[in-house]
């Protein structure tokens, strides 16, 4: 038997602190020497560029500490909804959970979604209550809103009874009761033994032949793809010879040619792991998420992962603005179809289907799907993208579409207005609760039809004060078609430099969303009408030149600063006659047809 072993996943709602307590736990271990670069790095864990600057954790990372001999992975937990495929199959290697609420904030809707998925899979929770030297903090009342939620989420009265720990993350201490004086000297110990005695060791069968579920992949150039997973039975070796499994049979056969254990925030190569221990090993390129590896004596199938269905589809296809080729490297339908490939291979919420020369992808919700368009752009991608439309399916006949529940915290002056454009959405109200910071939680329920859009326009109607989140209940009948929510457009009639001039008429109409001097093609969207057509505008229009002065002719042109729409603004924008044209240097909104006599005849 080699060392012991203990795997905990850590959930937490967006900026509750996850990431700073693993780089606590980590430096705290002495998992790195203290010369290390990492000691003096804040937010180690984040690696994905977006990752860090939306503050929210999207791809799982698995991290090991040692402490007392014992070799702790902690497994890290997306916070959204709508990454529930990711959610899942991270939760299958773990044992234990430790949930870290904010004092101030308490547990959060995303929180639910996940603690809920980890406790139908049984697994036992530490909650850990941080940031409790914030001034606002409500330590009492975080703790009864947490008890509501597991009494809400048990599945079975043992998981009532869970163990509580109280945190300052930022600053590496923890206790095991509400401490008096948080400034009397402290460290993270207290969380470490509480890991040691309420987490399970792995049950796994040491003694038995090697199998393991494929939970996760990488992908590297050295030594091509990793299969991750926690290893249910026997010992992986490397050399050893496999069959790799799914519920239809065997797929391929081979031998494990590396096997690679966590160490602090690296992959280090080991001879072997045992049972229970998460591992990654290479050579064999045809798994996939859900297979099964195992020993080729014995090539019997684990139970497959059930994933979350997805409920938002959307058509990109290779860019054909006029100014296609300018920005991007990657410019072909081609090119874009290997890249979506690659993805369908680890992001396993995705689905894909060709149409012609589009690419229609399937996932969990705009966040989902944004983040990979996001990730096109970063990589030099031109892509143009239509309205995302919700999926139905029909049940029993029905055609039915999907559900959510949505729960939005916002200042109580705003009440009114985020019930309208809810109401306006056909959002039924569940719930209306006062908060003790002022301000007001609803729970309402709405069609995922009704959510497109309106993420952007409560932020907008709170400046950027509203915490909104959903989460997926079920399929329901077809419900009525929603009114029209958005006005009609500004497009440019004429090619070339949007100048000040032009701008000022359009502005008269509406909102630019377009700032000077940028190069517009006809048939681009470069502003809001206030009303509700469409109309054409010639933005590339300088003022005549006179040679009489007259006395008011010389005043400079103010203009209105621009809407600048961001990447999620710009989809919930989109009609059904319209693309986001998607470029590392631009997000252009633009007409399908973009000849204005075509535009006009197509509409008839």
């Amino acid at each position: 038997m080699g060392m012991e072993l203990r795997n905990i996943a850590i959930i937490a709602h967006v900026d509750h602190g996850k990431t700073t307590l693993v780089d606590g736990l980590l430096k705290q271990s002495k998992t790195f020497r203290d010369n290390e670069a990492a000691m003096s790095q804040v937010l180690i864990m984040d690696s994905f560029d977006q990752e860090k600057e939306r503050g929210i954790t999207i791809l799982a990372k698995n991290t090991a500490v040692y402490y007392k001999n014992v070799k702790i992975n902690i497994i890290d937990t997306p916070g959204h909804a709508d990454f529930g495929g990711e959610v899942e199959r991270t939760l299958n290697m773990a044992d234990g959970a430790l949930l870290l609420i904010d004092a101030q904030e308490g547990p959060m809707p995303q929180t639910k979604f996940v603690l809920k998925k980890a406790l139908e899979i049984g697994l036992k929770p530490i909650v850990v209550i941080n940031k409790i030297d914030k001034c606002d903090a409500h330590v009492a009342n975080t703790l009864n809103k947490t008890y509501d939620l597991f009494l809400d989420l048990a599945t079975d009265e043992s998981q009532l009874d869970f163990p509580v720990y109280f945190c300052i993350s930022r600053e590496g201490k923890a206790w095991d009761e509400l401490p008096n004086d948080t400034t009397a000297s402290a460290d993270l110990t207290p969380i470490f033994e509480a890991i040691l005695k309420y987490i399970p060791a792995p049950k796994a069968g040491t003694n038995k032949l090697f199998q393991m579920l494929v939970t996760n992949l990488d992908w590297d150039s050295f030594q091509g793809k990793y299969a991750i997973g926690r290893i249910t039975n026997g010992t992986a070796i490397a050399g050893l010879p496999i069959s790799i499994v799914n519920a239809d049979g065997i797929k391929d056969s081979g031998r494990i040619e590396k096997v690679y254990v966590n160490h602090g925030l690296k992959k280090l190569e080991a001879p072997e792991a045992q049972a229970g221990d998460i591992v990654a090993i290479t050579g064999v390129s045809d798994a996939n998420i859900g297979d099964t590896i195992s020993d080729s004596q014995n090539p019997v199938a684990l139970p497959p992962i059930k994933i979350e269905e997805p409920t938002l589809k959307m058509a990109v296809s290779a860019n054909t603005s006029p100014f296609t080729g300018k920005e991007g490297r990657f410019v072909t339908g081609r090119q874009i179809l290997q890249r979506i490939k690659k993805e369908l291979q680890t992001n396993v919420s995705l689905k894909m289907e060709v149409c012609g020369s589009e690419f229609i992808l399937s996932g969990r919700g705009e966040l989902h799907l944004s983040v990979f368009i996001e990730t096109l752009r970063r990589e030099g991608y031109e892509l143009q993208v239509r309205k995302p439309q919700v999926i139905t399916k029909e049940i029993d006949g029905v055609m039915s579409e999907p559900i959510e529940e949505l729960t939005v915290d916002v200042d109580s002056d705003k009440v009114g207005a985020v019930t309208s454009e809810i109401g306006k959405r056909r959002g039924i109200l569940h719930s209306q609760d006062e908060n003790s910071d002022g301000t007001t939680h609803f729970v309402f329920e709405i069609t995922t039809r009704g959510l497109l859009g309106l993420r952007s326009q409560l932020l907008t109607m709170t400046r950027g004060t509203a915490v909104i989140n959903s989460i997926f209940l079920r399929f329901q009948a077809l419900g009525a078609m929603l009114p029209k929510l958005r006005s009609g457009v500004l497009i440019a009639s004429e090619s070339g430099k949007a100048v000040a001039y032009g701008l000022n008429i359009a502005q008269g109409r509406g909102i630019s969303i377009i700032l000077p001097q940028t190069e517009v093609y006809a048939g681009q969207i470069i502003g809001l009408n206030n009303r509700d057509e469409d109309i054409e505008i010639n933005v590339t229009k300088e003022k005549k030149q006179t040679n009489v002065r007259s006395s008011t002719s010389d005043f400079a042109v103010i203009l209105t600063p621009p809407t600048i729409l961001s990447l999620e603004q710009c989809l919930d924008f989109l009609q059904d006659d319209e693309f986001l044209e998607a470029t590392p240097k631009n997000l252009r909104l633009r007409k399908i047809i973009l000849n204005s006599t075509a535009r006009t005849k197509a509409k008839k």
